[in-house]
């Protein structure tokens, strides 16, 4: 007589640890699991709604701010922590995020600081403003003193300067290399700067009024994007202090900010209340629009990782994009913020900071549900299973119309209707015009090609 017997290895299910759970076996047989879907669409509607219910962006300010308006943050890419600002009134703070406390205060210059960087190769930062000096400061904390007040720093010009530099013209822009002692000022002209010399040892202007921004390339580090008063953008190489190619915009560009990780592209913020995406290889179109802002965009920044920017707005919000889609996955903004000046990301990639002409510096979270504290490994899967699913039924009506909700300001929602019939009314009228005229003599001009003018060196496609 045969006894047929199941055998199984103990190894199977029998855990290795005591603090180890039991491994039950699951048979994945899809017949067997006929209702999976409906349960795993179920899961990820809840998990859209819970992140909804969390979703609580801004985390604080830092200290207690400035006394006139914030025009420019420079983000120390050595720390995580340590920032700097500076304000309408010449004064210069650097900022420990960690205690949201001012570590330092410099009175910089007379007028306005309009520009900000700290040198990533020394504890140094560099500011310019509108009375002609560049001044290099001291961030070392060993150096501080800290026994001064906030009155005595207006009296006290000199605490923490290591060097002055005397330039022709008034500063609106300046940025460092991100390797050599080189830092290039944007103005009257474009000056390319040798940190250990007086005097500027280049001059790369092209044709422009006023330089507004300028930027060196965080990858191919020889490489520099200017915008100017003039609609132009301008690309430069200071190896051989020439001009690599211009394009000019229907309207003034604002501002601009390369791609970390991908080295040939960079963003620009535009007073058509719209940001592009650039490749600076073929600037006679845009790669993409970013849209949804109703006033002119004022700063714009990539994260660390490459995949997110965002944008402050003269319209007192900001929004953060995909890098690849075209409209704003999240929209920030409060009672009290005004109009917003400077926007940046943190350097791990989880906060952005923002300055405004109400003073404040404000810290918001890049991903508004997401909390800072240790997860435990149960907590983890549980969070990225969510993700998934949010990610495989996003585009389920219901799941679709909750991700995408947000409350918005009155001011903002009716200056989005009125936009929307503007355009709609524009493209009813190029539509019949195209009707009623010969045909092919209006073609339709691609919306990634409606804002160029046109480009100064032609290149063969």
């Amino acid at each position: 007589m045969k006894i047929k017997t199941i055998s199984r290895s103990s190894d199977q299910y029998v855990p290795v640890r005591n603090t180890q759970e039991s491994s039950l076996p699951r048979n994945l047989n899809p017949a067997l699991h006929p209702f999976e879907r409906a349960r795993e669409y179920t899961k990820a509607l809840t998990a859209t709604k819970l992140e909804r219910m969390f979703a609580q962006p801004f985390v604080g300010q830092l200290g207690d701010g400035h006394r006139d308006g914030v025009y420019c943050i420079a983000k120390n890419f050595n720390t995580t922590n340590q920032v700097a600002s500076g304000s309408g009134d010449g004064i210069i703070k650097y900022w420990n995020m960690t205690s949201r406390d001012e570590s330092v205060t410099f009175k910089a210059h007379y007028g306005m600081v309009t520009g900000l960087v700290v040198t990533p190769t020394q504890s140094r930062m560099l500011s310019c403003g509108d009375d002609k000096y560049i001044k290099l400061w001291s961030v070392n904390h060993e150096e501080f003193d800290h026994t001064f007040g906030e009155d005595e720093v207006y009296n006290n010009k000199n605490k923490g300067l290591v060097k002055t530099f005397l330039g022709e013209h008034a500063f609106k822009g300046i940025d460092h290399h991100h390797q050599d002692d080189v830092f290039v000022t944007g103005g009257l002209s474009i000056q390319l700067w040798d940190i250990n010399r007086s005097k500027h040892i280049s001059d790369l202007s092209w044709g422009a009024d006023n330089i507004n921004t300028v930027k060196f390339n965080k990858t191919e580090t020889n490489i520099i994007a200017s915008s100017g008063s003039d609609n132009s953008i301008v690309l430069y190489d200071i190896r051989t202090n020439t001009a690599i190619q211009k394009v000019v915009t229907s309207l003034r560009t604002n501002c601009l900010s390369w791609n970390p990780m991908e080295a040939f592209n960079f963003v620009s913020g535009s007073d058509d209340h719209n940001a592009y995406l650039w490749d600076m290889r073929n600037l006679n179109k845009s790669i993409n629009v970013y849209k949804d802002h109703v006033a002119g965009i004022m700063d714009v920044d990539f994260s660390p990782t490459g995949e997110e920017l965002v944008t402050g707005s003269y319209d007192k919000t900001i929004r953060i994009f995909r890098t690849r889609e075209g409209h704003s996955r999240d929209i920030y903004h409060t009672k009290r913020m005004q109009r917003i000046f400077c926007v940046k990301y943190t350097t791990d990639a989880r906060y952005i900071l923002s300055g405004s002409d109400d003073t404040n510096i404000r810290i918001w979270r890049a991903n508004s549900s997401e909390r800072a504290s240790i997860k435990s490994t149960r907590q983890r899967n549980k969070m990225e299973y969510d993700n998934a699913l949010k990610e495989r039924f996003k585009h389920m009506p219901e799941i679709k119309r909750i991700s995408k909700h947000r409350h918005v300001p009155k001011v903002i929602k009716k200056a989005e209707e009125i936009k929307r019939i503007e355009i709609n009314s524009l493209k009813k009228r190029q539509e019949n015009d195209r009707k009623h005229s010969k045909q092919g003599s209006k073609p339709y001009v691609p919306e990634r090609q409606k804002h160029i003018r046109g480009t100064a060196i032609k290149e063969d496609n």
